[in-house]
């Protein structure tokens, strides 16, 4: 026994001659609060014999269609016809031709801030003249003043069931007023790039801090800057505005389309609105959706149809009598209303589809059983 009680204390001697405590074993688990309380009272209730009941589990909600924008499509491309000095009084309307196969906005030059309108039909060439189609059906002049109301008469005339949204949503792109406003198709089609894939606040904070960049702290005015200032612009700058280094890459793509003169005002005043789908859609970050919005809110073009626009397809799938709330349950692209389903209904409504198409949007906010 003396020589097993020796060799453990020698164990127990350190190197320099003291004796060290063997380590304590480790404390067992503290269990909380809550799990403790939870264990007595479920030992107590097996005890006497009784269920324990078990808490439900929290049932988990289906995640919102990522494709699906949570407002009506007018609200986020509105920062498509908001400009940086939209502070400014707004210009009186002035009467002025309109066509619905063209251009009816006021552009301003983004070199020379030089306002630009379509150019008159007879100074139109030859070429382009047999490609523009007046506007059918009107027997009078078609102005500013009066193509909204055209467009409206000819919406109830080809189905009555959009007189009851007309009644209740004054579309005030297209008033007097709204093609009054003079549009930089520059700063347009930036903040269509800028918008893409965030927020509408998110954009809004990332817009002002690209202009920021090309404002003095001490300039009191914002003033969007040249395309040849964007263009001159090392992405890294660019980037701590808070854009990617795609959406970066894309906006100085775009400025340097316009400093090269390949893309131009008056072209986008003029120009047919295929060859207009065509070059824009050719430029890197513009895809046909954003090309199309902006024809339709930045150019005001009135014979504009989106049938990629997911809050159109809702609208008109409600509109034909559809029940889109079993609908959005349904998988696919086109679960509401098919893409053929939609050429032909808005077929009917030529040349003013982009007056149909925003009434569209508008279906849900207004009672469905009034159309019938």
């Amino acid at each position: 026994m003396a020589s097993r009680r020796s060799a453990r204390l020698a164990a127990l001697i350190s190197n320099n001659g003291s004796i060290t405590d063997p380590a304590p074993p480790p404390p067992p688990p503290v269990a909380s609060r809550k799990r403790k309380a939870a264990t007595q009272a479920s030992a107590t209730v097996e005890e006497s014999g009784r269920k324990v009941p078990s808490t439900p589990r929290r049932r988990r909600t289906a995640k919102q269609d990522a494709g699906e924008p949570p407002t009506p499509t007018p609200n986020p491309v509105s920062l498509i016809a908001e400009e940086a000095h939209s502070r400014k009084p707004r210009p009186a309307a002035i009467t002025r031709l309109a066509d619905p196969s063209r251009t009816n906005a006021l552009l301003r030059s983004p070199k020379t801030s030089r306002i630009i309108s379509s150019t008159p039909v007879d100074a139109v060439p030859s070429k382009l003249r047999e490609m523009i189609k007046p506007t059918a059906g009107t027997t009078t002049t078609t102005t500013t003043a009066n193509i909204l109301e055209e467009a409206c008469a000819h919406l109830i005339k080809v189905d009555p069931r959009m007189k009851p949204l007309i009644d209740k949503h004054h579309c005030r792109i297209f008033s007097p007023e709204g093609l009054a406003e003079q549009i930089d198709p520059f700063e347009s089609l930036c903040s269509s790039i800028i918008s893409q894939q965030v927020s509408g606040a998110a954009a809004k904070s990332i817009k002002a801090r690209f202009i920021a960049l090309f404002n003095s702290k001490d300039n009191s005015n914002t003033i969007f800057p040249r395309p040849d200032q964007v263009a001159a612009t090392p992405l890294e700058t660019l980037r701590t505005a808070g854009l990617s280094q795609r959406k970066a890459e894309y906006v100085k793509g775009l400025a340097e389309k316009f400093a090269s003169g390949e893309l131009t005002a008056q072209m986008l005043a003029d120009a047919p609105y295929e060859e207009i789908l065509e070059k824009l859609t050719a430029v890197r970050g513009l895809g046909k959706w954003s090309v199309e919005m902006f024809a339709c809110f930045a150019l005001k073009r009135m014979d504009v149809f989106s049938t990629g626009d997911l809050g159109v397809q809702r609208g008109m799938a409600a509109f034909v009598g559809r029940d889109v709330a079993k609908l959005k349950a349904k998988g696919g692209k086109w679960k509401y209303i098919s893409e053929k389903e939609m050429e032909e209904i808005s077929e009917r409504f030529r040349p003013f589809r982009s007056v149909f198409m925003w009434y569209m949007w508008r279906v849900e906010e207004t009672d469905i059983s009034t159309l019938e």
